[in-house]
């Protein structure tokens, strides 16, 4: 006998991963959310926060960010 699966169990799989996805995206760009407005390559983003990059430079380059536990790296944006 062979039996029919249903398309149910790989929708709820689709859903699913489609949350998962659209949640790594807002915690990835929750040091994002809060930048007032700056120049290109003024602002170092490092996965949990972002500080002001010193020194200036362009956006993609590597900075580092002062926090409480040490340097953090970062990108500038």
């Amino acid at each position: 006998m062979v039996r029919k699966r249903s398309g149910l169990p790989i929708a709820g799989a689709v859903l699913a991963a489609a949350a998962a996805v659209l949640l790594i995206g807002l915690v990835a760009s929750s040091s994002r959310a809060s930048v007032p407005a700056h120049s290109p390559g003024a602002v170092c983003y490092t996965p949990q926060f972002w500080c002001w990059a010193r020194p200036l430079g362009p956006p993609g380059s590597p900075c580092i960010c002062p926090s409480p536990s040490g340097p953090v790296a970062g990108v500038r944006g």
